[in-house]
């Protein structure tokens, strides 16, 4: 990578900073709406209340602000971040890498359908405060609606207004806990680890309010996977803001429970009881523009990491769309039918934010270890001192090993939901894997050298009809010497497809985000080509327009004549038509295979029945492309015995 882009990840702007605030720091920021009213559930006592405060505070620092501010930021792929871009950094070091990476992933995927539910609940309910007894459900949902529905247009108008949005809302959180703060400093004693010593030990059943406490911290795996959005120095810089805000709210809450100990909570939001009652709607709307600007985050984070599982083969490839020329602008349709579905099945089934925040954390806590453990693997690929990855390994570890078994409680409570979400996205991204090396073992490649004087004389004999000018085919093959024993079957024996000139064309994904790059091989001087296309994880399969492209510059260098053949077409300089053939594989019955291999197939070719083409997924859908089935035979049915009567 070379000084500029590196310089471009680290560079600090008013701008980067605003955004930061915008992009970054939706989920995180909107904790405060539901983490004090989930540690002090009913009567406020005052050891839960100055020990709730000490935990968040002490998870804000060694969590979000070391792991993730500090470390975790600085494993960047190319200044992108997130899960997959961890494991693209490190996955040829271990083939067993790839489990913490699928758990970690799913994890992150269940996590982005309870957020927008809670999120957005947590908001709406304060409306309670002035109209007892308003349904919210119903407006929830509408929210979530519109919320899902304004996705295929694109976020670059509303993203405009996320950053002053969230720095108001930052700046509301300030304001609200300076004010108790004021009224009763002694809260800020809080910061003292002694009180969350006391809590976690002391306490009766202290220690499983480590699984309200870490809602706290949920979005700290989205700020590392929205690093490539801002680059780390604009994220360093506004964590400062964002963290001495969220502080400063939750002591005023802690501030507001102390005055009020002794009492029951009764369903009162400490968040909102913060607020004078004249600016109780303005704080609600404040709130829910928050609410929804996280929700918002979740999405298209959700977005980024499924276009990252398709390029890492653990995901069926699905559809993508690019509603805008920004980048980053990604558009998933299959997942936001998904997660619209999901979202809306989370708040038809809770409800209530409070029965929410007992699905929400659990998943969320997977994928912390399965980073950590990731993490461990790049630090000593980066050769740090064996004593410091230990100790990072061990203190984490324990940390997080903590929050897991504290939201291990939440199974019975509703924490499965979560976790049988994670499970089943975990299956598909196993089935997706494995069938893709299943594919790959099973796929014969022969040399293509032999096959090139033939090539020639086909395309030359008069007496076959012209199939097409141009006829490309889509190849997997990584060697240029190599191809698919079935497109020299398709070509020569199927229906023999006589063409002026071959293509064949290979892409090859990269572990960098960004790259867009091609080599051109002549096979045969003006009779075979190969191209090979090497795209980053993050860069859109395009493959009509970067062939076009590739083809335009072969002709401006005369390395190539894409004239049409016929001769009165010849006259008028016409060009030949181009056919693309994509070869699809299904599933023959002649198989005779081991079980396990048998479920995965059946199971890769059920969901494949559901989702788009690989036409449309290379951006072939404009071209003139035929699609041929082909079998995939694992082990072909032993002979059997047939006896011929007359």
């Amino acid at each position: 990578m070379d000084a500029t882009k590196s310089h471009s990840h680290t560079a600090v702007s008013t701008g980067g900073l605003l955004i930061a605030l915008g992009i970054i720091y939706g989920d995180i920021g909107t904790s405060p709406l539901y983490v004090m009213k989930a540690i002090v559930p009913g009567n406020i006592d005052p050891r839960l209340v100055y020990g709730g405060i000490s935990c968040v505070f002490w998870t804000l620092t060694l969590q979000t602000s070391i792991k993730y501010v500090l470390l975790t930021l600085n494993a960047d792929n190319n200044g992108e971040g997130g899960i997959f871009s961890l494991f693209a950094l490190v996955r040829r070091r271990a083939a067993w890498l790839t489990i913490p990476a699928i758990i970690g992933g799913a994890a992150l995927l269940a996590d982005g359908i309870i957020t927008p539910p809670i999120s957005v609940s947590s908001a709406i309910e304060g409306l309670e405060a002035v109209y007892p007894g308003i349904p919210t459900v119903p407006i929830v949902i509408a929210i979530l609606a519109a919320l899902f529905l304004m996705q295929s247009f694109g976020t670059q108008i509303v993203g405009k207004a996320f950053g002053p949005i969230m720095l108001i809302w930052f700046s509301m959180l300030a304001t609200l806990g300076i004010v108790w703060i004021s009224q009763h400093p002694g809260i800020l004693r809080a910061a003292n680890p002694a009180y969350a010593y006391d809590l976690l030990v002391r306490f009766p059943g202290g220690f499983w309010l480590l699984g309200a406490v870490f809602l706290c911290t949920t979005g700290a795996e989205a700020l590392y996977s929205d690093l490539g959005h801002c680059g780390k120095g604009n994220i360093r810089i506004s964590w400062i803001f964002v963290k001495a805000c969220l502080l400063l709210n939750y002591f005023g809450q802690g501030a507001w429970l102390i005055e009020h100990q002794g009492q029951q909570l009764s369903g009162r939001n400490p968040f909102y009881e913060l607020m004078p009652e004249w600016f109780l709607l303005i704080g609600i709307g404040i709130a829910t523009m928050a609410a929804i600007i996280a929700s918002q985050a979740l999405i298209t984070g959700s977005f980024t990491l499924v276009a990252e599982a398709i390029r890492l083969n653990m995901w069926p490839k699905v559809k993508l769309n690019y509603p805008t020329d920004l980048k980053g602008q990604l558009y998933v349709p299959s997942m936001n039918r998904l997660l619209l579905l999901g979202c809306i099945g989370v708040v038809l089934y809770f409800r209530r934010s409070e029965n929410m925040e007992a699905a929400y954390g659990l998943a969320i806590t997977l994928t912390m270890l399965m980073t950590t453990t990731l993490l461990v693997v790049w630090l000593r690929s980066r050769r740090v001192a064996m004593p410091i990855v230990v100790l990072f390994a061990v203190v984490y570890g324990l940390i997080e090993g903590a929050f897991l078994i504290a939201n291990l409680i939440k199974f019975p409570h509703g924490g499965w939901v979560s976790l049988a979400i994670g499970l089943a996205l975990i299956g598909v991204m196993y089935v997706w894997l494995r069938a893709y090396y299943i594919k790959r073992r099973l796929t014969e490649f022969v040399k293509i050298e032999p096959y090139m004087q033939s090539l020639k004389d086909l395309s030359d004999d008069d007496s076959i009809p012209k199939y097409s000018t141009h006829l490309v085919f889509m190849t997997s093959a990584e060697r240029a010497t190599e191809i698919e024993s079935k497109i020299i079957y398709s070509i020569f024996q199927k229906r023999p497809k006589r063409a002026d000139i071959y293509w064949f064309v290979h892409v090859d994904t990269t572990d960098e985000p960004y790259t867009m790059q091609y080599k051109v091989v002549e096979l045969a001087p003006d009779d075979a080509f190969r191209i090979t296309f090497r795209l980053g994880f993050r860069v859109e399969q395009r493959i009509n327009l970067y062939f076009r492209q590739v083809i335009e510059e072969l002709v401006r260098n005369k390395e190539v004549d894409i004239t049409s053949r016929y001769e009165s077409l010849s006259k008028q300089h016409v060009t030949g038509d181009f056919r693309f053939i994509v070869l699809e594989k299904y599933l023959s019955v002649e198989n005779d295979f081991p079980l396990m291999e048998k479920l995965v197939m059946q199971t890769y070719f059920y969901i494949k029945q559901f989702i788009a083409s690989e036409e449309k997924y290379f951006g072939l859908e404009t071209s003139s492309v035929k699609v041929e089935k082909v079998p995939l035979v694992i082990a072909p049915v032993r002979k059997v015995e047939l006896e011929r009567i007359r």
